[in-house]
């Protein structure tokens, strides 16, 4: 793939680069065609099919995670995408069995909140994995979603302060028809799980809403205990946590206003879902 992506670059090809875990959904399709339409037809557009170990805790889905790659394969032939690449654990973490694997990239300012605080070693393997994908594929812009958004704004710190010569750019979350962010791990919720998945974009529109309506700012703990409130009320969702934060800097902020932005992670039964938005 490497060399690939090196005879491109001699060849003056754009390369616009998407980086998933499979388990392909019209989220993932809308990243590569945002892909294309920045890259152009001449240019190559790659969607990589990873389930990264390294950013699963040991309690974890790892092993569980949903694989469907002739699937994946075959939504993204239908899609245009000019090259999936599909490494395994061998390629991607050369030693890592017989403990010969030692050097990870960390951010170590946005990467401690929200996600970072409930999943301690999550953006450890996300930035490592993902500096590793750039340079094998050597794109000229990567597309990330906005549904996971701490992530994006990570990704963005990585290549700024390491000087990735990559454009991050993130394109709007892809939602169902009732609100429910579209996700690989929606496939877990069955029977009654999934009309209560709708929990998350309902709490956040319902904060908008707040926002909007105000006249000044509004305390983050009375939104929080807004929120707390409405996923209580769904007999098998728990909330995890909800923060209200800069867009830019992440810092949370304690008077919420136009232009704040929300996170939130909930279980739904056993499944964990995270969704946000700005205010």
């Amino acid at each position: 793939m490497q060399r690939l992506a090196r005879q491109w670059q001699r060849h003056g090809t754009r390369v616009g680069f998407v980086p998933t875990m499979g388990y392909l959904h019209e989220g993932h399709l809308c990243l590569a065609r945002v892909a294309r339409k920045r890259i152009g037809n001449s240019g190559k557009v790659v969607v990589s099919i990873y389930v990264n170990p390294t950013q699963f805790a040991p309690t974890e889905d790892l092993s569980r995670y949903p694989r469907d790659l002739k699937r994946d394969l075959s939504l993204c032939r239908s899609t245009g995408v000019d090259v999936v690449f599909v490494p395994a654990d061998a390629g991607m973490y050369p030693g890592k069995a017989a403990g010969d694997f030692s050097t990870h990239v960390m951010e170590e300012n946005l990467a401690g909140r929200m996600e970072g605080a409930a999943r301690p070693t999550h953006f450890r393997g996300v930035t490592t994995v993902v500096a590793k994908l750039f340079n094998i594929l050597l794109p000229d812009l990567a597309v990330f979603g906005a549904k996971d958004w701490q992530q994006a704004a990570i990704i963005k710190r990585m290549v700024s302060d390491l000087n990735f010569p990559v454009k991050i750019i993130v394109a709007p979350t892809v939602r169902e028809a009732d609100g429910v962010a579209m996700s690989s791990r929606n496939k877990y919720l069955v029977g009654n799980l999934r009309p209560q998945a709708v929990v998350l974009s309902a709490a956040i529109k319902q904060v908008r809403a707040m926002v909007k309506a105000a006249t000044k700012p509004i305390s983050s703990t009375r939104l929080r205990s807004l929120v707390t409130k409405m996923v209580s009320a769904a007999p098998d969702a728990r909330l995890d946590y909800v923060e209200f934060f800069d867009p830019k800097t992440l810092l949370p902020q304690t008077r919420v206003t136009h232009g704040s932005h929300v996170a939130l992670a909930v279980f739904i039964g056993k499944t964990r879902l995270i969704d946000n938005g700005r205010l």
